[in-house]
């Protein structure tokens, strides 16, 4: 049992057993009533070439011949092929027509060769050697277009008993001793080799299965496709698109303990005040401002390139360069702070229009090497930074209120953001050996914004 489903899984691959959301499947749908255009017009143009190649070639069938089947074949092919077409166009290929379609067109076919015999008034299987025989692989082929193994694995099957009616046609209705067993023999003249025919048949089927088979993976391909990105939405909710698709790409090789370190600019941002004004407010009214707040926020954060880590409360704790890799972060940084303090300025002009109480912010950056990595255990993982440059932001976030200003940032990071074509506000301030509570060391820091 476990070798048969280790075989199948190599032939066909796997398929994750999901429901495709319906804009998905609606797509999808789409695709196929576009690849059924598509097969409708190559079927026309087939029986277009097949009737311009009988109207150019030499007639080497004799002029008393009394009914020449040929254009009458072509003729019905050629209708049935602009039916199929109108059909295609005015999205009437149900299942049930495009089998009979499948039929019909091989019946065609197989009656177009057919009927070679008695328009050049020779016996059954001569038209064994029909070069349009070919043709039944290009029908085959063009069922993949629509992505649908059964199409695909139904026409191969009908083909092949249809060739398999002529054989038998031609053994039956040929002159006695038609049926040879001489390689040479049959290649030269009228004759028969069952054993060629088998081999035609047998091409058939083999051209069919692997169609089939590579219709079949990349169905299995797309529905794997289709439920990582399902996959990646859902986690997007509850972690920034690019931890999400951390997440996805990595696959069972994810698990705590992973690390890297890299530089990165740490941007903290806070509502001031939070504590005492959820008290005040009802707690829908709460939860409405910080959804509201956060959404405004989180925005321009991407805008800027630079990833939430996570959501401390009315905190947002956010990194420049960590996911995705940002060269110019801590430019970016200063102008998503600046872009940040502009924003919930607009906003409160609207709340004060509304009645509500404005909403006051801090927002502290800093710069350094950091672990970017994953913590927690296998049941509960997170992605996180974790440095020097982290605590010191939310250090510098309870300093903005001793210095009593919006934005604060080291002066390491200022430099490093004009550096990298950050351009300095005229208003800022530069604050020299400061002392900040829980930092050792004194720290040199910039006003960007009161």
């Amino acid at each position: 049992m476990a070798s048969s489903h280790a075989l199948r899984k190599l032939i066909f691959g796997t398929s994750p057993k999901i429901s495709f959301p319906s804009h998905v499947q609606a797509a999808i749908n789409r695709q196929q009533n576009d690849s059924e255009k598509l097969i409708s017009w190559v079927l026309l143009a087939i029986v277009v070439i097949f009737s311009v190649l009988y109207i150019v070639s030499p007639k080497t069938f004799s002029p008393t011949v009394k009914f020449a089947p040929v254009p009458w074949a072509l003729s019905a092919y050629f209708i049935f092929s602009l039916i199929r077409l109108y059909a295609a166009y005015r999205g009437y290929l149900v299942n049930w027509f495009l089998l009979l379609s499948i039929i019909v067109d091989i019946m065609l076919l197989m009656t177009l060769i057919w009927s070679f015999h008695v328009q050049y008034e020779q016996p059954p299987s001569f038209y064994l050697k029909a070069p349009t025989l070919q043709y039944l692989f290009i029908f085959i082929a063009l069922r993949t277009l629509r992505f649908q193994a059964k199409y695909v694995l139904t026409i191969g099957m009908v083909a092949a008993v249809g060739w398999f009616a002529l054989i038998l046609f031609a053994v039956f209705f040929s002159p006695h001793g038609t049926v040879t067993r001489d390689y040479v023999l049959y290649l030269t003249s009228n004759h028969i080799l069952i054993g060629g025919e088998i081999d035609k048949i047998i091409s058939i089927l083999m051209v069919t299965a692997i169609l089939t088979i590579a219709v079949l993976r990349g169905q299995h391909l797309l529905s794997q496709a289709v439920a990582e990105t399902m996959a990646t939405t859902e986690l997007s909710k509850f972690f920034v698109p690019e931890i999400a698709s951390t997440i996805i790409e990595s696959g069972a090789n994810l698990k705590p303990g992973y690390g890297e370190s890299r530089d990165v600019t740490i941007l903290h941002c806070d509502i001031r005040g939070f504590t005492k004004t959820s008290k005040l407010c009802s707690p829908a009214e709460v939860m409405s401002m910080l959804t509201e707040y956060q959404a405004r926020v989180v925005k321009i954060i991407r805008k800027h390139q630079g990833s939430v880590d996570k959501f401390l409360g009315d905190g947002i704790l956010t990194s420049f360069n960590a996911l995705p890799k940002t060269p110019a972060h801590a430019a970016k940084a200063l102008s998503a702070a600046g872009d940040i303090l502009t924003t919930i300025q607009e906003w409160n002009e609207q709340r004060d229009k509304e009645g509500k109480q404005p909403v006051k912010i801090g927002i502290s950056i800093t710069t350094g090497s950091v672990v970017l990595g994953i913590v927690g255990d296998a049941t509960r993982m997170e992605y996180t930074v974790i440095g020097d440059p982290v605590n010191l932001a939310a250090k510098l976030d309870k300093h903005c209120r001793v210095e009593k200003c919006s934005i604060l940032a080291t002066k390491e990071t200022l430099d490093l953001a004009i550096a990298q074509g950050y351009v300095q506000p005229p208003t800022i301030e530069i604050l020299l050996q400061r002392t900040v509570e829980g930092v050792a060391e004194p720290v040199d820091l910039a006003i960007l914004a009161r």
